[in-house]
C-alpha cells in the first residue's frame, strides 16, 4: 500500500556546504518522485526570524509535520516551540551509529517541568540530518511516519506552489526563491525571501523548566522576561552575546538550550537532569564549578559593554546558599568517600 502523505520541512544548514546541500536535495526529490510528502526547505531554523517567510509558512500547518534539520532533536522542538508552532513530540526510530540505549531519554516520561501551552492535537516529528550520510535511511523512516500519521495535511498547493489541498489555517503569500528542479522535473520549493543572518540566543525547554527564574536573576543583557501567565521566556533574544552560554550552566533543571553551542548537553543532547542537582566532578579536581564559569563568561560580556564585573556577586543561584539541610544519602557517602581521597 502507498504511503500517506505528510507534510515535510527540510531545515537547510548554514553556510553553503556542498554535503549537506546535496543530501538536503537527494532526500527532498526523492520524496516528491515517491509522491511520499509536500516537501519544502527552509532556511536554516534557528537563524530564521518570527516575520520569516518560512516560519510563517509552518505556522500554517495544521496537520502532522516532518521537520529535518542539523541539530539535536530536542533543540529543533524547542525552537518550533518558541515560535507558536507546537505539537506533541512524534517518535523517531532513526538511530546514528553512535548512539546507545542510554543515549536518549525514555519514550513517554512524564515531563518534569510547567510544559508548554496550546499544544494542538498533532504530531511534529524530528530528524535529525547528521545523523547519516544517505538520503535513504530518512527517506524510509518519513515513509514509516506517513502511514501512521494524520491528515489533514497542508499541501504546497494550497500556499500557490503546485495543485493541492486547501490549507486549513490562512496561508501567508510566500516569497519562493532558487527553486531546484529534480530529475522529473519536479520543481521543488525553496522558501527563502534572503539568506536568513547568523543568530545566537537561547531557547527554553519546558518540559523541564520549572519556572524557577535563575535565568531571570542571573542574566544582566535582559534577554528574558515573564509572560502574561508568569512563565518564564525569552524576551529579547537579540540582547544576548555571541557565543555565551553562561545562562545553561546557571540552569538547576538543564532546560535551557543554545543549539549551536559546541558542547552536546547545552546544545541540546537528550541528557537528564535529576532533580535540581547536577554532579560537577570538576570540583573534585580543582577545576572551576559551572557557576563560576558561567559568572565568568557573563563579566567578560559586560565588560565588553563598558560595564563592570560582578563575579559570584549577582544573580548566583538561591539554591546554593539558602537550600534547607537534607538528611544524608548515598550520594553524600559517594562525595565524602572522594574527598578522602585526596585528589
Amino acid at each position: 500500500m502507498a504511503a500517506r502523505k505528510i507534510t515535510v520541512v527540510v531545515s537547510q544548514a548554514p553556510g553553503k556546504n556542498p554535503n549537506k546541500r546535496q543530501l538536503e536535495e537527494e532526500i527532498a526529490t526523492q520524496l516528491i518522485l515517491s509522491g511520499t510528502a509536500e516537501v519544502s526547505l527552509i532556511p536554516h531554523l534557528y537563524d530564521l526570524p518570527e516575520d520569516h517567510h518560512g516560519m510563517l509558512w509552518l505556522r500554517s500547518i495544521s496537520g502532522d509535520i516532518v521537520v529535518c534539520s542539523w541539530l539535536y532533536p530536542r533543540a529543533t522542538r524547542w525552537v518550533l516551540d518558541r515560535n507558536d508552532i507546537r505539537g506533541h513530540e512524534g517518535v523517531s526510530l532513526l538511530k546514528s551509529d553512535e548512539d546507545d540505549d542510554d543515549s536518549e531519554e525514555a519514550v513517554g516520561e512524564s515531563p518534569q517541568g510547567i510544559g508548554s501551552v496550546n499544544v494542538p492535537n498533532r504530531k511534529i516529528y524530528v530528524l535529525d540530518l547528521r545523523q547519516h550520510t544517505e538520503a535513504a535511511v530518512y527517506i524510509r523512516e518519513i515513509e514509516r511516519i506517513a502511514n501512521e500519521a494524520t491528515v489533514p495535511l497542508v499541501s504546497l498547493g494550497s500556499l500557490g506552489l503546485t495543485n493541492g489541498f486547501a490549507a486549513p489555517k490562512p496561508a501567508p503569500a510566500l516569497a519562493i526563491t532558487s527553486p531546484f528542479v529534480a530529475t522529473n522535473g519536479t520543481t521543488v520549493p525553496v522558501i527563502a525571501e534572503t539568506e536568513a543572518r547568523r543568530r545566537w540566543y537561547p531557547v527554553i525547554d519546558y518540559s523541564r523548566c520549572t519556572n524557577c527564574m535563575e535565568c531571570l536573576d542571573f542574566c544582566l543583557f535582559g534577554v528574558y522576561g515573564v509572560d502574561g501567565m508568569d512563565r518564564i521566556l525569552v524576551e529579547e533574544q537579540d540582547n544576548c552575546k555571541r557565543g555565551c552560554p553562561a545562562c545553561s550552566r546557571v540552569c538547576p533543571a538543564n532546560a535551557i538550550i543554545f543549539p549551536e553551542h559546541k558542547t552536546p548537553a547545552i546544545a541540546g543532547a537528550a541528557t537528564s537532569a535529576v532533580g535540581d542537582f547536577k554532579i560537577d566532578l570538576s570540583k573534585l579536581f580543582g577545576a572551576p564549578s559551572a557557576l563560576e564559569i558561567a559568572a565568568q563568561e557573563r563579566d567578560v560580556e559586560l565588560v565588553a559593554d563598558g560595564r563592570e564585573a560582578v563575579g559570584m556577586q549577582v544573580g548566583i543561584p538561591k539554591r546554593q546558599t539558602e537550600k534547607p539541610a537534607q538528611p544524608r544519602d548515598a550520594l553524600d557517602d559517594l562525595m565524602d568517600g572522594l574527598d578522602s581521597l585526596d585528589f
